[in-house]
């Protein structure tokens, strides 16, 4: 059975201000939740946290994903996945490209 990570703060909620200049930041039509990394559960890293930064363009589609820290460092091991999934998501089109900083817990049931 595949270990699926749990995701705190609602889903992968926005758990960080936008960077952006825009007040409540865009809205997410679509999230993809990362799976567990196998590689992490053979390691025994059970949990990590990744601060990752979104640019958006104005027809709401990721087109780049920065992971800008990770805690602790060893939760680098959950940068592909997370990357992988977060180019998934999708926004809300404003018309213009926005960045937007948002975190992802891994944990792993």
């Amino acid at each position: 059975m595949k270990a699926y990570p749990m995701i705190l703060m609602a889903a992968l909620a926005f758990a960080l201000a936008p960077v952006a200049a825009v007040a409540d930041g865009p809205k997410v039509l679509k999230k993809v939740p990362p799976e567990f990394p196998g590689e992490a559960a053979r390691k025994g890293i059970t949990d990590g946290v990744l601060k990752a930064k979104l640019s958006i363009d104005g027809q709401g589609a990721v087109t780049e994903v920065e992971i800008v820290d990770a805690t602790p460092p060893k939760a680098r091991i959950f940068t592909a996945a997370a990357t992988d999934a977060l180019n998934k998501w999708r926004f809300e089109g404003t018309g213009k490209p926005q960045t937007v900083e948002l975190k992802l817990v891994f944990q792993q049931d």
